[in-house]
């Protein structure tokens, strides 16, 4: 059983499922892996250890408030979508363990999404009685994550902003300011 919102791609006989903004993916299937990269967006890996079933949501912003639109990039409703993906297919919420991802200042114009993100996932799930075993949270570089729905194994890999080749520098132009009419 694969449910899903995601794009997905074979390869070495396992199924990489990558999801994005707004999305999420539950899965019971050995041979599954799901993959996101984030920013200041957060990432909920949750997984259920005795039917051995978990998924993984990507959220854009904590909540939108009264009255705004694209649900899907909201937290809450990830938070729903994920969670109720994985109780109609067998999980139990008193088993539920989860692991958080993100949250990053990617740059100083962004202000503190990041943070208010991880803040409300924190928040959520203890709400909600859903132990958070492990968080990376913060910082200011990208992640990339893979998590393996069937063991709750999630694997990191930190993205140094200084793996971006940086700008090449631009030679000013020569400029001639004589104007010519003809």
């Amino acid at each position: 059983m694969l449910s899903r919102k995601s794009e997905s791609f074979v390869r070495n006989e396992i199924t990489y499922v990558h999801v994005v903004q707004g999305e999420y993916a539950v899965s019971d299937r050995i041979d599954t892996v799901l993959t996101t990269i984030l920013g200041s967006c957060v990432s909920t890996c949750i997984w259920d250890p005795v039917i051995r079933i978990g998924g993984m949501n990507h959220f854009l912003l904590p909540d939108g408030g009264p009255g705004h639109g694209k649900e899907f990039r909201y937290g809450l409703y990830a938070m729903e979508l994920l969670i109720n993906g994985l109780l109609k297919n067998g999980a139990s919420k008193d088993r539920l363990e989860a692991k958080l991802f993100g949250g990053a200042t990617m740059n100083d114009g962004l202000g503190k999404i990041g943070a208010a993100n991880g803040v409300f996932a924190l928040g959520f799930l203890a709400d909600e009685g859903i132990r958070c075993v492990a968080q990376s949270l913060g910082g200011t570089s990208a992640r990339r994550v893979r998590f393996t729905p069937t063991t709750g194994l999630a694997q990191q890999l930190i993205v140094k902003s200084d793996a971006v080749a940086p700008p090449r520098v631009m030679l000013p132009i020569k400029r001639n300011d004589d104007v010519i009419f003809f």
